[in-house]
């Protein structure tokens, strides 16, 4: 802990001359960059994986009209398809899985007042007027909700809503455009109704995640959130 916290503090020093006040913001955003960039062959991965699905669909009717009357078998038969073509149904998680060490980093460094038994200077840095170790709750506290610290939170909000907003969309078409595999009698796979009805909110729970953890984690997840998207239109277009 007490080595990220000495590398973000170096990061925050080398961007001074930059940023000012703001550059521990700006080196918490340029070390979700360096985080994406190293996720990114697994996102590339993640993109063929679902196209390669969509290859495979033909041969999931197949299997859908033998084990149409028994869910189970179909579901056994798509798994044993899916390991022979090699394509792993969750390789669109692994880009998300690899970033929570990340997250919880600087969750943790920016939730702790002392590091290696000395205080944690990095909670004096501030976005603007919004201290980076506070929480939405602190900013509502202190100066309401357009306070100064207040607004910071609104802007990252409107951010936030507006990616959310942007992949629902997309989400919404490519659901339309690929269907999930009925099971049979126009009945889907056990589960997929409710994942295909929540999906596409998923988005929207960043809000909720950018309003209670603090503010240097939420400025890791808007800026993830906002790449993530820019990268899955590119790659899935």
């Amino acid at each position: 802990m007490s080595v990220f916290a000495d590398l973000v503090q170096h990061l925050a020093d080398l961007l001074h001359p930059l940023f000012g006040a703001t550059a521990a913001a700006a080196a918490i955003v340029l070390f979700t960059a360096f985080v994406r960039l190293l996720v990114h062959p697994l996102s590339r991965a993640a993109a063929r994986g679902q196209k390669a699905q969509v290859e495979l669909r033909p041969k999931i009717a197949e299997l859908r009209k033998k084990h149409g009357k028994d869910p189970q078998k179909l579901q056994k038969a798509v798994m044993e398809l899916h390991a022979a073509e090699k394509v792993s149904p969750l390789s669109g998680c692994l880009p998300s899985l690899f970033q929570l060490p990340a997250f919880f980093l600087l969750y943790h460094l920016f939730s702790n007042t002392t590091i290696g038994g000395q205080a944690n200077e990095l909670l004096t840095h501030q976005l603007f007027a919004a201290p980076l170790g506070d929480r939405w709750a602190d900013a509502l506290g202190t100066g309401g909700f357009l306070g100064g610290a207040g607004l910071v939170y609104l802007a990252l909000f409107v951010i936030v809503a507006a990616v959310a907003s942007f992949n629902f969309r997309r989400t919404k078409r490519m659901m339309a455009t690929n269907p999930a595999v009925p099971v049979g009698d126009g009945q889907q796979m056990p589960g997929m109704g409710a994942m295909s009805k929540v999906m596409p909110f998923m988005s929207f729970f960043t809000l909720f995640t950018v309003a209670v953890v603090p503010l240097a984690a939420a400025l890791y997840v808007v800026t993830s959130t906002t790449w993530s998207a820019v990268e899955r239109a590119a790659l899935y277009r």
